[in-house]
């Protein structure tokens, strides 16, 4: 099969990237299961703060490869053309960045400095499936950080930086640019750009029912017959409850 076509032949509805940030993960994993995706969960990252922003954005995609002694000395970072600082001044504003560290956390993929840069640049996040270092200064941005875990080497120790906006894995799913990105509590999902569209409207949809569901359960009602939705009765009151908050 061909990889997806490229994000700029797929635009995006106005109001998608709204929408998604109105829904949870566990929304959206739901209904791309229901499409018979499986993998669209970032395994093994978690926001640095808890509580902390959501995270809602297109990917760009920064690869690593195991890094090696000659090609990775501290003199690099000198290099102007070092890929993770290109990475980081050439992500959209507006924009998730995707790192891919093969789930290696033992180096860091990034510290509070460059994620302080994204942050000024106005990116809308950064997801890693590597380490994190300067955690403490990094988890008080106002940029929503998901990574495997804090790490006090330098990147240049276990990842060697090599490709930019390419498809990439992270967290063992697979990642294209322009593809949806959006983290929360619950982590991470990625949404494969053709369906975003689809997914976010339903998503609202799903989550308007939920809350009802919530406040059914609180009520008494048991769920059978009322998640999933199979009762007549239930439906009808669905509708009520629907037109009087005008959803």
């Amino acid at each position: 099969m061909p990889d997806p076509r490229p994000a700029a032949e797929i635009p995006l509805a106005p109001e998608t990237l709204d929408q998604l940030r109105r829904v949870s993960t566990a929304s959206l994993a739901t209904l791309l299961f229901k499409r018979g995706f499986r993998n669209a969960y970032v395994q093994g990252v978690a926001p640095l703060r808890a509580g902390g922003p959501r995270m809602v954005g297109p990917a760009f995609t920064l690869r690593h490869i195991p890094a090696r002694e000659d090609t990775d000395p501290l003199e690099a970072f000198r290099e102007r053309d070092h890929p993770q600082r290109v990475a980081v001044e050439t992500c959209p504003e507006g924009h998730v960045l995707v790192m891919d560290c093969r789930r290696d956390v033992s180096a860091a993929s990034a510290g509070s400095i460059l994620l302080t840069r994204l942050e000024v640049r106005g990116a809308a996040g950064v997801v890693t499936d590597g380490g994190v270092r300067d955690v403490e200064g990094a988890a008080e941005l106002s940029l929503p950080v998901f990574a495997a875990g804090p790490s006090a080497p330098t990147n240049l120790t276990r990842h060697h930086a090599i490709d930019i906006d390419v498809p990439i894995g992270c967290g063992g799913v697979a990642v294209y640019p322009g593809d949806i990105v959006v983290g929360d509590g619950d982590g991470v999902m990625v949404i494969p750009r053709a369906l975003a569209d689809d997914i976010a409207r339903e998503a609202v949809s799903m989550e308007s029912y939920e809350d009802f569901v919530l406040e059914e359960v609180r009520a008494g009602r048991p769920v059978i017959g009322l998640y999933p939705l199979t009762d007549s009765e239930n439906q009808a009151r669905f509708e009520t409850w629907q037109a009087a908050r005008r959803r």
